[in-house]
């Protein structure tokens, strides 16, 4: 049974997802070019070399949260860019609309004020040095600004995410060059998903 069960492990294979938007759809904060490349190249090469590996690596579980989860190494580093990926795609929208409701009170309430929020965000983002992530979490019943390096995530610590924003440079190089403080401020105020992160806030 124990060899069946592992087995199985072994065969988990994950797609690509497609974007819930088209190419086109971020413009002009981040181009058709960008997601051609973002997601059509870098997020399925994550994607394909995390399949490769799982052919021949027995991990817990049958989500790819499971195997960010338990896993290490060049494993973890593929499986986290995955997730990451997945939920950044999320996290942005081509209709951006200020948060709202019971979120917006929270914002409030943890961080002082929307704008000083987005303050916190903007930095944690810029300030990454190298390549990482920002992110909005629930952590010990608040609201909190955070960042992680390469293809760290706070889920795989158990931590609630909200909302991220990509800064490896392959995010934001064909748009913006070297210039990633330019890149943070448009998608902070035109094209962050405030619904999405409703969502997040509300799953139990």
């Amino acid at each position: 049974m124990a060899t069946a069960t592992a087995k199985a492990v072994r065969q988990l294979h994950f797609d690509l997802p497609p974007l819930p938007y088209p190419e086109d759809a971020l413009e002009p904060v981040i181009s058709a070019e960008t997601l051609k490349l973002h997601h059509g190249k870098h997020h399925k090469k994550y994607v394909d070399t995390m399949n490769q590996l799982l052919e021949s690596t027995e991990v817990r579980g049958s989500t790819l949260e499971d195997v960010v989860r338990s896993s290490q190494g060049k494993l973890f580093n593929n499986a986290g860019q995955a997730w990451n990926h997945n939920f950044y795609w999320q996290s942005l929208t081509p209709k951006a609309a200020a948060p709202s409701g019971a979120l917006r009170q929270r914002l409030e309430r943890d961080f002082g004020s929307f704008e000083k929020f987005c303050e916190q965000f903007g930095a944690a983002a810029i300030g990454q040095f190298g390549s990482g992530w920002a992110w909005l979490v629930e952590k010990d019943g608040r609201l909190q600004v955070t960042a992680t390096s390469n293809a760290d995530t706070p889920m795989a610590h158990g931590i609630r995410c909200l909302l991220t924003l990509d800064v490896w440079e392959h995010a934001y190089y064909v748009d913006y060059r070297n210039q990633r403080e330019r890149y943070v401020q448009a998608v902070i105020e035109q094209r962050l998903n405030w619904a999405f992160a409703e969502q997040n806030l509300e799953r139990k």
